[in-house]
């Protein structure tokens, strides 16, 4: 338990004097110099600059007197402290990272990529609906399992962001013999879903610029086989605006002749 302590303790920028000191301070909550310094097996030819450090850190205090006495001030007020400073670095480093590698991305050679396993192609389906701002097409023939709720937090995410995100989806598949109600997944989605007869594939397309289409085999007549999923990931932007082109033609088409389909429901 204590390794997992002082591990803790150096993420918060402690030394291995410091934790240890800090450590044994809280196990006799207050103490001379010379008693942390035997308690926490540091030198005590080190343990007046160990101490200082740590009142400067701010994760004990010292009141005036001879000898001079150390309080450990409470590891919830210390850890609540430097998670939220941790937690708010991470933030605005990963928004400062994503801003480069979103400019570098659109000035990189456009490749094509194969992306294999669901989980992988998920994760590359979020990113293309995450990277969006203005619009999103996705035709679902087919949904992974669990991949319903993650596309759901994502896509109500870009809606709030302004993104117009417009789904062809088939109202149910089998999935590694499972089967999933894809408009029941997607109905609580603020994007625009109408039922639609698909083949057992998926796309989606990102402001015209990046695609991703996904293929499976499947057993039966109707079975995904999910281990044998292929994401082809495509950053060519003529290829991507030609299918959004596409999608769109066939989207307006079926909305306007759609008296013998069922809308399923309005953009919030």
């Amino acid at each position: 338990m204590e390794n997992k302590i002082l591990k803790s303790l150096k993420i918060f920028g402690l030394n291995e004097y410091e934790s240890n000191s800090y450590l044994a301070l809280n196990y006799i909550i207050t103490g001379t110099a010379t008693e942390i310094s035997e308690k926490a097996n540091v030198p005590r030819s080190r343990i007046y600059d160990i101490l200082r450090s740590l009142v400067q850190k701010g994760f004990i205090e010292q009141s005036p007197g001879r000898p001079i006495n150390y309080q450990v001030i409470p590891p919830k007020e210390v850890f609540k402290l430097r998670k939220n400073k941790i937690i708010n670095e991470l933030e605005e480093s990963e928004i400062e990272l994503n801003e480069i590698y979103e400019d570098q991305l659109s000035k990189a050679p456009a490749p094509v990529w194969l992306i294999h396993g669901d989980s992988k192609i998920i994760k590359k389906e979020l990113e293309i609906i995450s990277r969006a701002k203005k619009s999103v097409n996705i035709r679902m023939g087919f949904m992974f399992k669990e991949e319903g709720e993650k596309l759901k937090e994502k896509i109500n995410k870009a809606v709030k962001k302004g993104v117009e995100i417009n789904i062809m989806a088939s109202p149910y598949c089998f999935v590694d013999n499972h089967q999933i109600n894809i408009i029941n997944e997607l109905k609580s989605t603020k994007a625009d879903v109408f039922k639609f007869s698909l083949p057992f594939a998926k796309m989606i397309v990102g402001d015209s610029r990046e695609m991703i289409h996904i293929f499976t085999k499947f057993s039966g007549e109707n079975n995904v086989i999910s281990s044998t999923a292929i994401g082809v990931w495509n950053q060519y932007e003529d290829i991507a605006k030609s299918y959004d082109d596409r999608f769109m033609m066939q989207w307006k088409k079926k909305i306007k002749n759609n008296k013998n389909k069922h809308r399923i429901k309005n953009k919030n």
